[in-house]
């Protein structure tokens, strides 16, 4: 039947939808940190959608708001008050750490950052970015425009002139030998550089931790030192928050507080796992940058009753369970555990990351070469040990990804841990 359905995928769907495995996998249900095919077989979920599945699949509290909401009514859009908006948007501007803060709802990632071009630009009138070299930032046109990964950039037409800076990659490029002060000291030097070389600049959009890029970081205080640099031209700081909002890398709620001696961004995206697996993605900006927009607009599906209703009950239940603790604790233990089977295998380059958002870099052996096939094998051999994990990089997709449901538990963490421990062996 799988098999079926993956020949009338292909018939119907663009070839450059892609999908994992060589076998392709249909997953029919999900309870808690594990997930079932249409075979029947049960999986430890280290990807959760694509970071998005933040708590737990069919978490009680979510589904029951869902239902609830969807039994009052389900679309209405902005044209109309909305109380959980409202009250969803109440909480994210707190927690935001942006003074006078506005919220605008969208349905992705993707429109998240395409709407804090659109503010960023009109404010500072300027079709000139900044973005960091391996970085990704959706598939609209204007996202794949200032994405700095080849591979998942498909044209290099765009509305938007822009600019690469240094720094979002720690251990690769020209900077990669240095201490983490000469390197932050050399980033700012190529940024101070890059600006006496162009126009006036709208933003610097930047991932705290780069998602599809690998799991890659700058040493923290780097985006801090840019802000300086930034502040004197009046560029604003765009922080996507995509991937690492909402407590994930453990020690912060936001990626963009390891940076945060200069303060917050002037504008903050997110999406994925605010809504558990529903539709929700928004910008949060300082109310004189939000109401930059002199035309009318609307969001016929942000902002919609039942997304509001879902995102309200898994902050709650992420607040109140402490999560974001959580991903410290067993965050920190699964990665010295895989640090520990790393120093096994003559594949891997580095294991990185910060709370449960953990990269493993593979190589071939005995060089800095990447190793996409062997991202490959590691991945087939994980789903046959029943461990689902991601893959990504900005070095020919040879970095494993692993970011599973903040309620991990130590015992499910060891567990995915061994069947990384034999996957990796299969590459011997």
């Amino acid at each position: 039947m799988t098999d079926q359905l993956h020949d009338r995928h292909k018939a119907v769907l663009p070839d450059w939808l892609a999908l994992y495995y060589d076998r392709p996998l249909e997953i029919t249900h999900g309870e808690g940190r594990h997930v079932w095919d249409a075979e029947g077989r049960k999986y430890l979920d280290f990807f959760g959608g694509i970071l998005t599945t933040m708590t737990a699949h069919a978490l009680p509290e979510v589904t029951k708001a869902v239902a609830e909401q969807a039994g009052r009514i389900i679309h209405s859009s902005t044209l109309y008050l909305n109380r959980p908006m409202v009250e969803l948007a109440e909480r994210i501007a707190a927690l935001s750490g942006i003074p006078d803060a506005r919220v605008f709802f969208t349905t992705s990632g993707t429109e998240a950052n395409d709407t804090a071009l659109l503010l960023a630009t009109a404010y500072r009138n300027s079709n000139q970015i900044l973005a960091m070299r391996n970085s990704y930032h959706g598939r609209s046109f204007t996202t794949v425009g200032i994405t700095g990964n080849r591979g998942w950039s498909p044209t290099s037409l765009t509305p938007l002139q822009t600019l690469y800076v240094h720094g979002g990659v720690r251990s690769r490029g020209p900077y990669a030998h240095l201490s983490d002060g000469e390197f932050i000291a050399a980033c700012v030097a190529d940024l101070e550089d890059l600006l006496g070389h162009t126009r006036d600049v709208a933003a610097l959009i930047a991932e705290p931790i780069q998602g599809v890029g690998g799991f890659t970081a700058p040493p923290d205080g780097l985006y801090a030192a840019f802000r300086e640099v930034l502040d004197r031209h009046g560029i604003l700081w765009i922080a996507d928050e995509v991937q690492t909002g909402w407590g994930r890398t453990g020690d912060h709620f936001w990626g963009w507080q390891a940076h945060g001696d200069k303060g917050p961004p002037d504008l903050l995206t997110f999406a994925k796992g605010i809504g558990n697996g529903m539709s929700i993605g928004g910008v949060v900006a300082r109310a004189e940058v939000m109401n930059c927009l002199d035309a009318n607009s609307i969001s016929t599906f942000g902002g919609s009753p039942v997304t509001m209703a879902a995102g309200l009950a898994n902050l709650t239940y992420l607040l109140e369970h402490d999560l974001q603790g959580n991903a410290r604790r067993v965050g920190g233990l699964l990665t010295e555990r895989l640090r520990a089977i790393a120093a096994q295998s003559p594949f891997v380059r580095e294991v990185r990351g910060h709370g449960l958002m953990i990269g493993i870099e593979l190589v071939q052996p005995g060089t800095d070469e990447a190793n996409p096939a062997a991202a490959a094998a590691v991945l087939e051999a994980a789903r046959e040990g029943g461990l689902l994990i991601g893959k990504g990089g900005g070095h020919n997709t040879s970095v494993l990804r692993i970011a599973p449901p903040m309620t991990l538990t130590v015992a499910e963490a060891e567990e995915g841990a061994a069947v990384i421990e034999q996957a990796l062996r299969t590459l011997c």
